[in-house]
């Protein structure tokens, strides 16, 4: 009962929010006018990174085209900013965007299979779907992290546990207020509902904001490094 109530009460807490996003993320022509900016963003940075980046490991190509595609400007923003060779000079800021554009493009990955699964195709109940959705999360964006250790060769047992000590805090802060947003604005949403797909782009992008402080206070204090500087490849 207990629980109920805190529900009900977040819920009447966050109507407005609801009564603000939802119209435009179920209007065809917001949504299409995304797709297409989207699809430019992707363009972009797909060109810069052929003809100017070349340098930039395949993982991080890799990075950056997945926060493109799920942030379309914002993520080619942050790629401008801190993931060119041509940045003037790296600092703890590029760093921790990084951080979490590194983070953020295996944990989106994760998200939108466990939300296409729990709530799209299985259609559980809203625990299932948060619980799902975060486990999925938390796998590719850990994996995302192991696998890159393993082939420099550290140990199983190492790798995964400086994933697991590394990963973590900005894994459950982005995808708690991710799915968290996701499930307020389309809760009820089906996957043939523009709104389903409306609510994951915009809950990736809010849930990208809210780690990268994490993040930035990871690198700080030294438990993540932020990835390459890419000025010096």
């Amino acid at each position: 009962m207990q629980v109920d109530t805190v529900v009900s009460r977040l819920e009447r807490a966050f109507e407005p929010a609801r009564e603000l996003f939802v119209p435009p993320l179920s209007d065809p022509r917001v949504m299409g006018a995304w797709a297409v900016v989207v699809a430019v963003s992707t363009a972009v940075l797909l060109w810069d990174l052929r003809e100017r980046n070349e340098a930039i490991p395949s993982l991080m190509k890799g990075v950056w085209t997945l926060t493109v595609l799920y942030s379309g400007p914002f993520g080619l923003a942050v790629y401008w900013y801190a993931g060119r060779t041509q940045i003037p000079r790296d600092s703890l800021a590029r760093r921790g965007f990084r951080s979490t554009a590194h983070c953020y493009s295996g944990c989106g990955a994760g998200e939108v299979t466990g939300i296409l699964l729990a709530q799209g195709l299985l259609g559980l109940a809203v625990g299932w779907v948060a619980a799902t959705t975060f486990g999925f999360a938390y796998l590719f964006g850990f994996s995302l992290t192991v696998g890159p250790l393993l082939q420099e060769g550290v140990g199983l047992r190492e790798a995964v546990a400086d994933a697991f000590y590394s990963e973590t805090p900005s894994i459950t802060v982005m995808e708690v207020v991710a799915i968290g947003t996701d499930l307020l604005l389309a809760a009820d949403a089906h996957v043939g509902d523009l709104l389903f797909w409306g609510a994951l782009a915009f809950s990736l992008s809010i849930g990208y904001l809210a780690a990268y402080p994490v993040n930035v206070a990871l690198v700080r204090v030294g438990v993540k490094e932020g990835m390459a500087n890419p000025a010096e490849l």
